[in-house]
């Protein structure tokens, strides 16, 4: 019997699937998610995956050799304030940690600009005497009266979880352990989150933050997994699942529920390195990667073969300081619902219809305006091939919320206001990039634009017009790209130790920094045993995570080779900290005698996978036009009629020039006039931007 291996991606509006064989075929599937209850979405497209086999579900799932799940529920938890009941187990003197955050506005100048409300109330949020300093050495002992004393609040007040983040645990985690023991055997049952334990490094805000989350979203996290592993089992799948984190890598259901706030990004996070995948035939190894779906729009940058990663992220304006991607996400999907504010400005988002009711074309029960309306009305879509025939669009249901909600109040015609939605929606995602690129010092016209997600391509080419960027890729598999990626990521375990220490460090230090970094390679390779990698297939990457003296922010030199640790080959780090603080700022410090140091040690610890080999595009043997349509066209400011091809039976090498608009099963590319397009080897759309435009 075939092999297959499966990625999942669970969004807010659809669910995707990707399938690859032992041959090499695949198989792709997009259908409505349900978030009453996410694993509904799965199983009914586990089904829908048999039945084109031929195979029953029983047997389709005994096939599956591999299942990587990357899932919104923890997100949606976040964003929603549907988390957990939690507590919190603070030093004495220190609960108020979490309100006070960092003491900072965000938007400076806006003094009605409140801080969110912490995720644990005040009444929970429990002190405990006993402290550590900063060097590790316990300078009052730990008051396990005051930690019962909490345990007791707790399970009065009916806490489902209880984060632990104790001053200074990172230097010395021994008050945190015991701690957590005491409330582990008096509250049985009860999900703890140790700070120690998931982010061991200084900075007692966002170390506290990051625990909090984790807790908050740990049952969250541990229902759902567990609801899907009784599905799955009792269906008779007995292969390997794993997990999409926010770092790019996979992990174990295990360790995910251990640590769920490293679940926060888990989708968008797989868009990179699917992305470098479709780019192989271009020889491209840096790009700025789009997802825009139905309730969301993400974007993040890769250069040279390397995503953009951050340790300083947030999640709904809480900091969350594990290793994430760096992805920019904002609201800005298909569902995406039009308004008009209080100063009579048109709005698109953040709101949206997600799956039901969904857009007013939908026929469901919305009826307010959203993205997909406009698109609709603008010709970019057609009614009776949305989501390859799955959903047939009623142009009637969208005519009247556009009108009702937006053109009436702004005086305009229907389809002058749906063309003012779609290019609201457009200026909003190239402020998006923006925030991913030249917020970061990167050029955007320096970079190709992958486009992904059901709802991008209809918008790639007037979002890389409004940033002047000339190349735009739409992958064959654009809509279901992230469930794509999640099949090339290895797994993946990131650890942390503060060490604090001036650069180049002193032999002591440098003693110190050997031996931490062992034993984070140890760690590590314990769970990638426990995991079932074999040593052949391990790969271990240190960073040092450096700042000139007196600076607040680090700066990560990464990949450091053993050799270098085992050497001492500190200047040579040195070196590349000021190169990369050179890149990153535009300015080193290596010649005024600036003294450098050291705060924290961080280790990447890979289970290498085998990458799905590349698929040629087989086209389907039909014509490639099947007729022309009136469509808007941005740069006339009216409407045309446009060829309207096949994007299924479009072969190889297959080149022309818009305006067009190419419809395949899943997806829809819109190519405005001033572009040329064409098909590569692998069945992606690359669109150019004619020279002089």
């Amino acid at each position: 019997m075939n092999r297959y291996a499966l990625g999942i991606d669970v969004g807010g509006t659809f669910t995707d699937f990707v399938q690859i064989d032992e041959q090499g075929g695949g198989r792709t599937l997009k259908i409505p998610s349900t978030p009453h209850d996410p694993s509904e979405a799965v199983m009914a497209g586990l089904g829908e995956l048999a039945e084109a086999e031929g195979l029953a579900t029983g047997a389709y799932l005994r096939a599956l050799s591999r299942i990587v799940h990357g899932t919104t529920v923890t997100t949606n938890a976040v964003l929603t304030g549907k988390m957990a009941r939690t507590g919190l187990l603070a030093t004495a003197g220190f609960r108020d940690t979490l309100a006070m955050r960092r003491g900072m506005r965000e938007r400076l100048y806006d003094n009605k600009y409140r801080a969110p409300t912490p995720i644990v109330p005040r009444h929970l949020r429990r002190p405990v005497r006993g402290r550590i300093d900063y060097a590790g050495r316990e300078v009052a002992p730990l008051s396990l009266a005051d930690v019962d004393a909490a345990a007791a609040a707790f399970s009065a007040a009916n806490v489902d979880a209880v984060a632990v983040c104790l001053l200074h645990a990172h230097a010395n985690p021994d008050h945190e352990s015991r701690a957590a023991t005491r409330l582990r055997s008096s509250m049985p049952g009860v999900h703890i989150a140790v700070s120690s334990e998931i982010m061991p490094e200084i900075r007692y805000y966002e170390r506290m933050s990051t625990t909090v989350l984790s807790a908050a979203v740990g049952p969250v996290l541990d229902r759902y997994l567990a609801a899907l592993d009784r599905h799955l089992a009792e269906s008779g799948f007995a292969g390997a699942l794993l997990i999409m984190q926010s770092n790019g890598g996979v992990t174990t259901p295990a360790s995910a529920a251990r640590r769920g706030a490293a679940t926060l990004l888990s989708g968008p996070a797989a868009a990179p390195a699917a992305s470098l995948s479709c780019l192989a035939p271009l020889g491209e190894r840096s790009v700025i990667t789009i997802d825009m779906g139905g309730t969301s729009f993400e974007a993040s940058l890769v250069r040279d073969g390397k995503p953009s990663v951050t340790t300083s992220g947030t999640v709904d304006r809480f900091a969350m300081a594990l290793p994430a991607m760096d992805i920019k996400t904002i609201g800005a999907g298909g569902g995406s619902i039009g308004r008009i504010d209080a100063g009579g400005l048109l709005r698109m988002g953040p709101d949206s219809a997600g799956a039901r009711p969904g857009p007013a074309c939908y026929g469901l029960g919305g009826t307010r305006p959203t993205c997909t309306d406009a698109d609709l009305l603008l010709g970019y879509l057609a009614a009776g091939s949305f989501a390859g025939g799955r959903l047939a669009l009623e142009r009637s249901a969208a005519e009247r919320a556009i009108e009702h909600h937006i053109a009436a109040p702004l005086g305009l015609g229907v389809r002058a206001a749906a063309a003012g939605m779609y290019r609201v929606m457009n200026v909003n995602m190239a402020e998006a990039i923006r925030a991913v690129s030249v917020e970061r010092g990167h050029d955007p016209r320096e970079f190709p634009l992958v486009c992904a997600g059901g709802a991008g391509p209809v918008h790639a080419a007037m979002i890389a017009e409004e940033l002047g960027m000339t190349r735009i890729l739409v992958p064959r598999d654009a809509s279901v790209l992230c469930a794509a990626g999640m099949l090339r990521a290895d797994l993946r375990h990131d650890h942390v130790r503060s060490c604090a220490s001036p650069f180049p460090p002193p032999v002591a230090d440098a003693a110190r920094i050997r031996s931490l970094a062992a034993d984070m390679e140890f760690a590590a390779a314990r769970q990638l045993a426990a995991a079932g990698v074999p040593v052949e297939r391990r790969r271990f990457a240190h960073g040092f995570e450096m700042r000139y003296a007196g600076q607040y922010h680090e700066v990560l030199v990464d990949d450091v080779p053993r050799t270098a640790l085992r050497d001492g080959a500190w200047e040579e780090i040195l070196r590349r900290f000021h190169r990369t603080h050179e890149l990153l700022y535009g300015y080193a410090l290596n010649e005024t005698g600036a003294e450098a140091e050291l705060v924290s040690l961080r280790l990447r610890a890979f289970g290498l996978i085998d990458e799905p080999a590349a698929r040629p595009a087989v086209a389907a043997d039909r014509p490639p036009i099947k007729g022309r349509r009136s469509v808007h066209l941005p740069s006339r400011d009216g409407f045309a009629a446009v060829p309207i091809l096949d994007r299924d039976a479009l072969p190889a090498g297959f080149a022309g020039s818009g305006p067009a608009v190419i419809e395949g099963a899943m997806t829809t590319t819109f190519v405005p006039d001033g572009f040329d397009f064409a098909v590569d080897r692998l069945g992606s759309l690359i669109l150019d931007r004619v020279k002089g435009r």
